[in-house]
């Protein structure tokens, strides 16, 4: 069929209104649209068979002619027919409607429905003009309805690429909340406002810091002793960076570890941080995200070390050097640590990267540097000076009227720092409440450097802490306890909040909670809040490992002051509505209850040592199913959001659920005598993942709990979950070799039971390189060691092509083991191994006697 025939158009306009209109007629909640739809589209189809029936396709007569033009590409007729199969496709579920999300599909096809209308109004006005009309207003009529229409798609086409760009915006800020939620701009932010104004140039201006920006140095380490200023540095280090050489091809990525944050600062949650700052202004590369967040946001996954690299490696190509900036490599994890540095030097290897790193001087830390440029940070004495200068207005009068004074007090301090410029801030705090010139030269003419200066200063100031008004010591002594112990850093809204509750209240007392100026104030310069990003911590790491020495004798209270404290506020009286129903509701929770998240997160954490004292507390907690749903789902919270994230949480979790899942063992011998004795829930009971008490208590590796469960007569040790998944299942892919000891040895246990997707718990723990586990499997007689997976992998095959050297020794020493099988592709174990570059894998096979070194695979 000619498409440019108007014949051939209105015939399959006359087909397609059939096939729409029946497809409309069985849509839901579209019986208005549907209604006038059918209607119009029906009278439009009779007035054009009407004018079918006057046309002449071979006649030139002006009329004819200018008809006819309506069914050419840019004719009426032809994009109304153009129109009408496009809205078909999309209701009949083409052009991608598998790849929006319902609740868009029908809002475009009402838009496209609203366009069909408008183009029907003026496809019968000129149709009937065309049979009511003289032929020159024809000619006209047409002429000024196509310019009209013309003008319309170009308004259209607008609009839909404005709609575009909109949409593009908000997935980008989608894929970056998902990337990463670590926020160093705001760390950065908060140093720099710190910054002593002129002070780092000694920094700056060095020969090793200018090569390494400009010159040839791909590296440079700086190390210092603790409290020499290595973040300052870093900052400022960023900060010139920033001001002179990021352009839009020039790049900076900077992260700051922390020794409370060490479990978010695995090797990939870094480098998906270093990714977000390199691509979140700039879109446009931002591509190579976007499969990989559709892949991993469906499953609620998150992407492997190899994938951050890739994806990192595809950006970095849009860039023709990037600097990255890593402070306090020190407070990372050593593994987290050397992996990535590891895979920064790789990404060196191919890319224009950049790195500087600071650290204590640390042997192993310093061995990862070797041979490599290195810059010690120490306190310069011209830069120490300016900032004892810029802290004169806070000493007491008799300093500030006293210009002589004022220089002895900062001669005095450079002298003592050595180097070290915490000192200096301490030293300066020592000096707020020497009310006259004599006692601020007495304690100038004692001041010492070095780590015993850094000690005695700590001591000074608990000694003052002590020395306050009883109230205020309580709350600094509160305070420093809360900082020091916390699982994370803690904003100014939690402290507060945390220091409000009453354990005998159901809710928080507005008229109760601090002020954060007082709370400070009461602390003799131990903590300090950082503005931007509003977290309240200690001065320095070396402050908290001095609290850890001192905090169980100073006050020995503390941890169960702590976990009485989240737990009692789990138990207001505002959570036994149970789990919010909505995204919506939840972040109101969140917002009207700032201490929530940290009490629900981590009470757990603190209760764990305590859980005697705190048993009366607890109990009312875990007995309340809406305080348990309330406690869970809050837990459960995602660092980014999607829609409906709040509902992603396992629900019918019970208090033995929670407590087991903990590793609370007193708890729950008290939840299971309750139980009993009230007659509530079984014991045995379980969540909406099909998981009991004991299958999460292996899973976790909690034996002493798994022990006091599974010799219970009300319990199943060998129950699956949703997924067919037994608790000696999960113990062994856990890697929880007690556990499965205590498993695999009772008679109601099948040790080589399989899960839905047929792997067994051998398998797992192959998979997972957990050598001890399968050793203590094949060895029995009711486990097959020559199992093989959905892909036709045998357990050796799944550890060669990991790496996993003990495992594989482990395999290829049973007789039922073949350690030459090939899968699907004629690919064998020694194939994988040596294609990944695990050189202790290939040594292993190379010395058995039934491994083919020159096997081929099915290309040859």
């Amino acid at each position: 069929m000619d498409p440019l025939s108007v014949t051939a158009s209105i015939i399959a306009i006359f087909q397609l209104t059939v096939k729409v209109g029946e497809r409309l007629h069985d849509a839901k909640d579209a019986s208005t649209e549907r209604s006038q739809f059918t209607t119009e589209t029906s009278n439009l189809s009779s007035l054009l068979l009407t004018l079918l029936s006057h046309i002449d396709e071979s006649s030139n007569e002006p009329w004819h002619t200018k008809v006819r033009e309506l069914g050419g590409k840019d004719g009426l007729v032809y994009q109304y027919r153009v129109a009408l199969e496009q809205l078909k496709d999309k209701i009949l579920g083409g052009h991608g409607l598998k790849k929006i999300a319902k609740t868009l599909l029908w809002k475009y096809i009402k838009e496209d429905a609203e366009s069909i209308l408008l183009r029907i109004e003026r496809l019968k006005s000129l149709v009937q003009i065309a049979l009511q009309m003289d032929h020159f207003n024809l000619s006209q009529a047409i002429e000024s309805r196509m310019t009209s229409m013309q003008n319309d798609n170009k308004a259209i086409k607008i609009g839909v690429d404005a709609m575009q760009q909109d949409q593009d915006r908000q997935r980008h800020h989608l894929i970056m909340d998902w990337l990463s939620s670590a926020d160093f701009s705001a760390q950065q932010s908060d140093f720099i406002a710190r910054r002593q104004e002129e002070t780092g140039f000694w920094f700056l201006e060095s020969p090793e810091f200018t090569d390494w920006v400009s010159g040839t140095s791909q590296t440079l380490f700086c190390h210092g002793i603790p409290g020499a200023g290595k973040t300052m540095m870093t900052a400022i280090a960023v900060d010139h960076l920033q001001k002179t050489v990021q352009t839009a091809d020039i790049g900076v990525a900077y992260m700051y570890c922390n020794y409370k944050r060490q479990a978010d600062q695995t090797t990939s949650s870094l480098l998906a941080a270093m990714l977000k700052q390199l691509v979140q202004d700039r879109p446009s590369i931002a591509k190579p995200l976007w499969s990989l967040y559709d892949h991993h946001e469906v499953r609620r996954t998150r992407p492997s070390v190899e994938e951050m690299l890739g994806a990192l490696q595809s950006v970095l190509v849009d860039y023709s050097r990037i600097y990255v900036v890593i402070d306090a490599l020190d407070e990372c994890v050593h593994d987290d640590r050397r992996e990535l540095l590891s895979k920064l030097r790789n990404l060196q290897s191919k890319t224009g990267l950049r790195l500087m790193a600071t650290s204590r001087f640390i042997p192993d830390i310093v061995e990862e540097f070797n041979g490599l440029p290195k810059l010690e940070v120490r306190a310069d004495d011209a830069d120490v000076k300016r900032y004892v200068a810029g802290q004169i207005k806070r000493l007491p009068g008799c300093v500030r009227r006293d210009d002589a004074l004022q220089k002895l007090v900062q001669n005095k301090i450079v002298q003592a720092v050595d180097g070290m410029f915490l000192l200096a801030r301490l030293h300066v705090d020592l000096l707020l409440d020497k009310d006259t010139k004599k006692k601020v030269k007495s304690t100038l003419e004692h001041l010492s450097g070095g780590t015993e200066a850094l000690k005695k200063a700590y001591d000074g100031a608990i000694e003052r802490i002590d020395g306050q008004l009883p109230g205020k010591t309580a709350r600094a002594k509160s305070v420093l306890s809360w900082i020091s112990y916390a699982a994370r850093p803690l904003t100014t809204g939690e402290l507060c909040h945390a220091l409000a509750v009453e354990l005998d209240e159901e809710e928080l007392e507005e008229d109760n909670i601090p002020d954060i100026e007082e709370i400070v104030s009461v602390c003799a310069g131990l903590v300090t809040v950082d503005e931007e990003s509003n977290v309240i911590r200690l001065v320095h790491y070396t402050t908290q490992d001095y609290l850890k020495g001192i905090r169980e004798k100073w006050n020995p209270s503390a941890q169960h002051d702590i976990a009485s404290t989240c737990i009692a506020y789990l138990c207001f009286k505002t959570f036994r509505s149970g789990s919010c129903a909505s995204d919506a509701e939840f972040e109101t929770r969140l917002e009207e209850n700032i201490f929530l998240n940290y009490s629900a997160r981590y009470w757990v954490e603190h209760a764990g040592i305590v859980q005697e004292e705190v048993y009366g507390l607890a109990m009312r907690l875990l007995q309340d199913k809406n305080l348990v749903a309330c406690a869970v789902q809050t837990k459960s919270m995602p660092g980014y959001k999607y829609p409906r994230y709040s509902q992603d949480f396992r629900k019918q979790m019970t208090g033995l659920h929670l407590a087991a899942s903990s590793g609370l063992l007193h708890l729950c011998e008290g939840l299971l005598s309750w139980t009993v004795k009230e007659k509530v829930l079984p014991v045995d009971s379980k969540d909406s993942n099909g998981q009991t008490p004991l299958s999460l208590a292996a899973a976790r590796g909690h034996e002493a709990v798994v022990k006091v469960l599974v010799k219970r007569e009300d319990v199943k040790a060998d129950s699956k979950d949703n997924n067919g998944r037994t608790p000696l299942w999960w113990a062994a892919g856990g890697g929880h070799e007690a556990v499965v000891k205590v498993l695999v040895e009772r008679d109601d246990v099948e040790a080589d039971l399989k899960d839905n997707n047929s792997h067994t718990p051998l398998l797992w723990a192959a998979f997972r390189g957990h050598e001890a586990i399968v050793k203590m499997l094949v060895e029995r007689e009711d486990v097959k060691a020559d199992l093989k997976d959905s892909n036709s992998r045998t357990l050796l095959l799944l550890a060669a092509e990991r790496g996993y050297e003990a495992v594989v020794k482990v395999l290829v020493e049973q007789n039922d083991v073949e350690a030459d099988l090939k899968d699907y592709r004629g690919r064998t174990l020694l194939w994988w191994a040596a294609a990944r570059g695990y050189e202790a894998v290939v040594k292993v096979l190379v010395e058995q006697d039934d491994v083919e070194a020159d096997l081929k695979d099915y290309r040859g």
